[in-house]
């Protein structure tokens, strides 16, 4: 169970630092301007990151218009009046031809802006659109007068932004030349659609389908198992531009993103895009089920996030869920899309026949597969464990005996190590080197342990403190450890068919549980979708009978930033630690 906390320490500052938390920011301190004027109270708060992004919310009275209204429109006028205004007086603007526009000056800033209004009025289709007429003016007044003098006082960062915003105006007219060769060569033209294309009979966008394929060869499978009446193909060659880290000149420049663009009819830009002129309704990213292919699927997802929003926001885009593995057993084939489904698919075939301690009221079906899937997730969790040098038999008997609840009393922490040692000696057989250090934890007024360890050579350090105990990972091993108590105390006698066995540990019985169920499976794996031939293609992925797709949203704005920043950022610590916490 994960949650978020927050706090209005610092209000709307805190939480625009919050949003460029793991970017590199240009002002290290957000601008902060509060001003009233007519019974309007007007808050702003804004910094500048190095990305190419905007990134704004609005609120009225407390709440989210994110629709936007009068308050947007008021702020961006003033911004980009007085970043002229002062560029102009200050003669920062000598290399460039022409004024600044709205959207060189906004690109890289995250902004929050709250106003209080006696009397708000909302329009829009859910009422998230603030309509006052009036506050316009007043936000603009307010920022212009506020802002211009927050540049006078503090040069530097005035520079920066006028700085900031000079790079992205060379960068636009640098896409303007872009975007005018790739028209002139007709690339982006409707009518020249790209030759790797192979469309679809259906003209209606409503009931047409665009499939994006992972490579020629999986695309050549695609175009013969389709439905040509409304399942058109676009094959794209190796990983796409990260358009996280690429201006927009520099994606215009690229083949695939054009190629890309092209197909979807859209154009590309905040001046050019027209949702209405997109091609189909149904925009599916296939890729292989492996590690690349999820990386050229990500690579994808942020093009889209960045660059064409509204086509996530309607509910137009959607991922393929094409199968890792095939499973042949006499006639019958049965596909699963992951790791994941095939471990679920052999331990729900291998119980089928296996009596777990037959004498003590035996385990079996559905009860037996339950606990069998715990125990192969625990063992995972501890071999994560065991590679970052954590002891995994120390913290499973930790976990196990529940022993370790307290840490106030140190004569309690030494009687639950002595069972430590006990667990690990009678339920593994092991006599191993512990070495027990209870120490004093004065940022938590408790105490904490280090055990010192060694098995086969590898020494492993563990560090038991209140956060690990109270880390969700501990959590879960607490919960997992229970289907250790479920199954009693080894050995454990198992009773298959044709045998019975006697094993030591639980490991034991997950083993003999998947050697039950891989008897007589031919198990095949996908190394992509290419080695699929097209009626598998059509019957696995592509048929709307039998197929399964996952319609891509964006619930939370803020977190889905966030992820992509991260993911995809230039940082590489955020990303560690993200890889760290989830894997």
């Amino acid at each position: 169970e994960k949650f978020h906390e927050f706090k209005y320490d610092g209000g709307i500052i805190s939480f625009v630092s919050l949003l460029n938390k793991n970017k590199n920011v240009i002002n290290s301190e957000p601008i902060y301007i509060e001003a009233e004027k007519d019974g309007i109270i007007m808050e702003i708060a804004l910094q500048y990151n190095d990305g190419y992004s905007e990134q704004i919310f609005t609120f009225a009275n407390n709440i989210n218009t994110y629709e936007g209204g009068t308050h947007l429109s008021g702020f961006k006028a003033a911004l980009t009046r007085t970043v002229n205004s002062y560029s102009a007086a200050n003669n920062l603007l000598k290399n460039v031809k022409e004024s600044l526009t709205g959207d060189d000056i906004r690109e890289g800033l995250t902004g929050v802006i709250s106003v209080k209004i006696p009397e708000p009025q909302f329009e829009g289709q859910t009422k998230t659109k603030l309509g006052n007429s009036e506050v316009k003016g007043l936000v603009e007044t307010m920022v212009n007068e506020n802002l211009a003098t927050f540049f006078e006082e503090n040069p530097a960062i005035a520079k920066k932004v006028v700085g900031k915003s000079i790079e992205a105006a060379r960068a636009r007219e640098a896409a303007r030349k872009a975007r005018d060769l790739t028209r002139r060569k007709g690339a982006l033209e409707f009518s020249s659609l790209p030759g790797k294309l192979a469309d679809c009979q259906e003209k209606d966008p409503a009931l047409s389908e665009l499939y994006i394929v992972e490579g020629d060869s999986a695309g050549g499978s695609a175009k013969q198992g389709r439905d040509r009446k409304n399942q058109a193909i676009l094959p794209l060659k190796g990983k796409i531009l990260n358009v996280e880290k690429a201006r927009f000149d520099k994606m215009l420049r690229s083949d695939e993103i054009i190629v890309l663009i092209t197909a979807m009819g859209t154009g590309i830009g905040k001046e050019d895009f027209d949702i209405n002129k997109l091609r189909y309704h149904k925009i599916i990213i296939m890729t292989d089920a492996d590690v690349d292919g999820s990386h050229i699927r990500t690579l994808l997802l942020t093009f889209f996030y960045r660059q064409m929003l509204e086509i996530v926001e309607r509910g137009y885009l959607y991922i393929a869920q094409p199968p890792l593995y095939k499973i042949k057993k006499g006639r019958s084939e049965t596909y699963v899309k992951d790791d994941a489904a095939l471990e679920d698919f052999l331990i729900s075939t291998g119980v089928e026949g296996v009596r777990l301690n037959p004498d003590k009221g035996p385990i079996t079906g559905s009860r037996l597969s339950a606990i069998v899937k715990k125990l192969v997730t625990l063992g995972k969790i501890l071999g994560h464990i065991e590679k970052r040098k954590k002891d995994r038999y120390v913290v499973e008997a930790i976990a196990v005996n529940n022993s370790l609840k307290n840490l106030k009393n140190e004569e309690d922490i030494r009687a639950a190590l002595e069972k430590v040692s006990s667990y690990i000696k009678s339920f593994y057989g092991m006599e191993r080197y512990l070495d027990f250090n209870v120490e004093r934890d004065e940022e938590h007024d408790c105490f904490k342990v280090e055990v010192n360890s060694k098995e086969s050579g590898v020494a492993y350090r563990t560090i038991i403190d209140k956060d690990f105990l109270s880390s969700p990972e501990f959590k879960e091993i607490k919960v997992l450890c229970q289907s250790i108590t479920a199954i009693g105390s080894a050995p454990y006698k198992i009773e298959t068919e044709a045998e019975e066995i006697e094993v030591s540990h639980y490991q034991g019985l997950v083993d003999v549980v998947m050697n039950q169920g891989k008897k007589g499976l031919y198990i095949q794996r996908y190394k992509g979708l290419g080695e699929m031939n097209p009626d598998q293609l059509w019957d696995t992925t592509m048929n709307p009978d039998n197929r399964t797709l996952l319609q891509v949203k964006v619930e939370d704005t803020v977190a889905a930033d966030e992820m992509f920043t991260i993911l995809m950022g230039d940082q590489v610590e955020p990303r560690k630690n993200f890889i760290d916490t989830n894997a």
